[in-house]
């Protein structure tokens, strides 16, 4: 299974300072290893780098979390 434009994922992230956060997020783009979406968590436009996805869920349509 692979992420992809217009899917919503929920995901464990590392930032830059090593602080881990788990954020849900819905695809606009991914190149060059970075995925551009609107992070749901916080109602912003974000850049996240893949390689420091560590890891990832499919949130299926219709499904309230």
């Amino acid at each position: 299974m692979k992420m992809g434009i217009g899917q919503t994922v929920e995901i464990v992230y590392q930032a830059k300072d090593g602080k881990i956060t788990q954020r849900k997020i819905e695809i606009l783009g991914i190149r060059d290893g970075r995925i551009r979406a609107t992070c749901l968590t916080s109602d912003a436009p974000r850049v996240f780098l893949a390689d420091n996805i560590l890891a990832w869920r499919l949130v299926k349509r219709g499904v309230v979390a």
